[in-house]
């Protein structure tokens, strides 16, 4: 097989084919056919379906079929979503005015379809206080369970015990 992905003319290892293409009538030909016609319209026999019964070949210029995939594979890729994610931070010491002002944070990060990281940070000898911090994202995801949903179990890391949340579906 060539380095492309596709098989070309005499690349074709088939008996017979499914032809498609312009100014051709589509339907099952002999390969030997399907060349014939490809080569008096002066065009190239290109395997597009090879896993197909038969495989499924059009005739057409094959640098045009490449440039097009080329085209398609781009357009894909640029509508395919980026997942963004956002931080959350907290000290273990966080008061309840402030996990509600970085719950509404949060909330706004999960309705723009953001996942939230968050995650309590220990300085220095207040990684004694684990529990605090762990009680600490039970709320923060108790606030917003209307809006995401936790991601796995709380972990530590180093100095930080970290959840991730991840958007709900969009309601219809």
């Amino acid at each position: 097989m060539a380095r492309d992905s596709h098989r070309t003319n005499h690349q074709i290892r088939v008996r017979e084919v499914r032809l498609t293409g312009d100014n051709v009538e589509n339907g099952v030909y002999s390969k030997e056919d399907a060349l014939r016609m490809a080569n008096e319209l002066g065009l190239d026999l290109v395997e597009i379906s090879p896993n197909a019964k038969p495989p499924v070949c059009k005739i057409t210029e094959y640098s045009k079929f490449k440039y097009e995939q080329k085209k398609r594979e781009k357009e894909l890729k640029a509508k395919a979503s980026k997942t963004v994610i956002k931080e959350i931070r907290f000290g273990p010491n966080t008061d309840k005015h402030d996990l509600d002002f970085k719950t509404k944070h949060a909330i706004k990060f999960l309705n723009e379809g953001n996942k939230v990281k968050a995650y309590v940070h220990f300085h220095g000898r207040t990684i004694i206080y684990k529990d605090r911090g762990k009680q600490l994202l039970k709320d923060f995801a108790v606030n917003i369970q209307e809006y995401g949903k936790v991601e796995g179990t709380m972990r530590i890391e180093g100095r930080r015990m970290i959840m991730f949340i991840s958007p709900n579906a969009p309601k219809k």
